[in-house]
């Protein structure tokens, strides 16, 4: 009698080895928020991590080094602008010193955060953007176009911002008939998937504030679900069955009448928050109170879903943060790291796949996103999508310094004095001092007042132009419309 030998799947991921850092690596005395908002609670980018932790009297976040460790001091200075417990915070894509906040004060908050950290509470926020009626819950950074920032509140309200001007871009009003459990973007930012309390899934555009797809009961569970969108256009969502089990389940956006794969794991509570790499096309599941992180690889092939490995602790999880794929340690095969909330303490897991070489992975490590943004928020608004920019972790990746400025991140308007195009700019003078200076230095402050004041005039008289040619192709479209709408009535046509 003979034994077929069975087929074991070849995958460079399949011995993904998860480890909690040192105790001495961790940050101590943190003290979590304790509220009930199922988030995640935590981000983290190359630079900095930030944690939404308890506050008397308002919501604040901690913002530490990535070099930090050991105990925090509870004098420590966070961002403490709301009024109200913050419920989620992100990074910017395109800037690791841009942070967006939501709140129960219905507002949210774009901060700038300096290098190496706060040296004093920060109250006052770049942007504020007002719109939201209830509590906002999410927000999510459009992946490559610079300053378009989409929230979601529990006013059942989906806000497309423009950060640089403050100003609501788009509003969805409709597209929902409950509170909004998660939002999600499309790799090239043209789409979204949600996921509701109704139990639906749904695909919007939202520049045409209309809902492509709908999947009615993705999960039968009345707990919350999660979706999110992959690389290749597929979206993946987690939720619970009509028996309480977790499940993890994968959909083609083409044909959501059946999902392409569903895997069953237990029937825990806890709300599996999901965690999507572009690059590796793994997904980490992380459950709030769970004391397990779980990984699966998504593949072209049937069953599509592979489970991977699970990483167990001892403790539970109040929430996650996910680093960024450019903060990663290449010279250690990292290739995820996740920063792991405990009740008092933010404890880093990173996942390695074990080489014996020092050289770097290629495989390991394809071109990543970068911080260069593809497009500018009037191009996305006329319609234009653009994949990201990509740049290569070989050597490892070195964030750049901040430029100290929101100019270039956040373009706020300037508040100048109203003159003319073509009037002078009015440069500063400088008086006699007791000390003086070379008049080389005394040139160089001319020139940079010079430019300080010439940069937000350029940035407003750019934007002026931008939408007199978008006025004007408004109107020539309009006559065209018109001349054909007369043909039509004389029945020319």
């Amino acid at each position: 009698m003979s034994f077929r030998r069975g087929v074991v799947r070849q995958s460079k991921f399949r011995h993904v080895f998860a480890q909690a850092w040192k105790a001495e690596q961790c940050l101590d005395d943190v003290r979590v928020t304790r509220v009930t908002w199922e988030g995640p609670l935590c981000a983290a980018n190359p630079k900095f991590v930030a944690v939404i932790v308890e506050a008397s009297g308002g919501g604040a976040f901690l913002v530490l080094p990535l070099s930090k460790s050991g105990r925090v001091d509870q004098a420590t200075p966070t961002v403490c602008g709301h009024a109200a417990p913050v419920l989620d915070v992100q990074w910017c894509p395109h800037d690791d010193n841009v942070i967006a906040s939501a709140s129960e004060d219905c507002t949210v908050k774009v901060w700038q955060i300096p290098d190496g950290g706060l040296t004093a509470p920060l109250t006052e926020a770049a942007v504020t953007l007002e719109g939201h009626s209830k509590r906002v819950g999410i927000v999510a950074w459009h992946p490559t176009t610079l300053n378009i920032l989409l929230t979601a509140g529990c006013d059942n309200l989906l806000c497309v911002w423009d950060v640089g001007t403050g100003e609501l871009v788009y509003q969805l009003p409709d597209a929902h008939p409950d509170l909004i459990y998660s939002v999600s973007w499309n790799k090239e930012g043209s789409a979204i998937c949600t996921t509701c309390k109704d139990k639906a899934l749904r695909v919007i555009d939202p520049r045409r504030g209309t809902v492509l797809k709908v999947r009615e009961k993705a999960h039968e569970g009345t707990r919350p679900m999660r979706a999110v969108f992959l690389s290749d256009g597929k979206i993946l969502t987690t939720g619970f069955s009509r028996m309480s089990e977790r499940q993890l389940a994968l959909w083609d956006p083409m044909d959501m009448s059946e999902p392409m794969a569903v895997q069953e794991m237990d029937t825990s509570n806890g709300v599996l928050l999901p965690f999507y790499d572009p690059d590796t096309n793994m997904v980490y599941l992380c459950g709030k109170g769970d004391c397990t992180i779980r990984y699966f690889e998504i593949t072209d092939e049937s069953p599509y879903v592979h489970f991977l490995s699970l990483y167990s602790s001892k403790e539970p999880q109040r929430g996650a943060g996910f680093l960024s794929k450019r903060g990663v340690d290449v010279n250690k095969c990292e290739i995820a790291r996740f920063y792991k909330l405990h009740e008092r303490k933010v404890e880093p897991i990173s996942m390695t796949v074990p080489r014996k070489s020092d050289l770097f992975q290629v495989d390991l490590y394809p071109d990543t996103a970068g911080l260069e943004p593809s497009l500018v928020p009037e191009d996305w608004i006329a319609g234009q999508d653009a994949p990201p920019i990509l740049v290569s972790l070989s050597g490892g990746y070195t964030a750049p310094p901040s430029k100290n400025t929101l100019r270039d991140t956040v373009k706020v308007r300037p508040k100048l004095p109203l003159q003319s195009p073509d009037s002078p700019v009015t440069t500063p003078t400088f008086e006699d001092t007791d000390v003086l200076q070379p008049a080389q230095e005394v040139k160089a402050a001319s020139d940079r007042a010079k430019q300080e004041v010439r940069d937000p005039l350029c940035d407003l008289l750019a934007e002026v132009k931008a939408l007199r040619a978008l006025v004007l192709a408004q109107g020539q479209r309009i006559d065209l419309l018109e001349k054909q709408l007369a043909r039509i009535e004389d029945g020319d046509v």
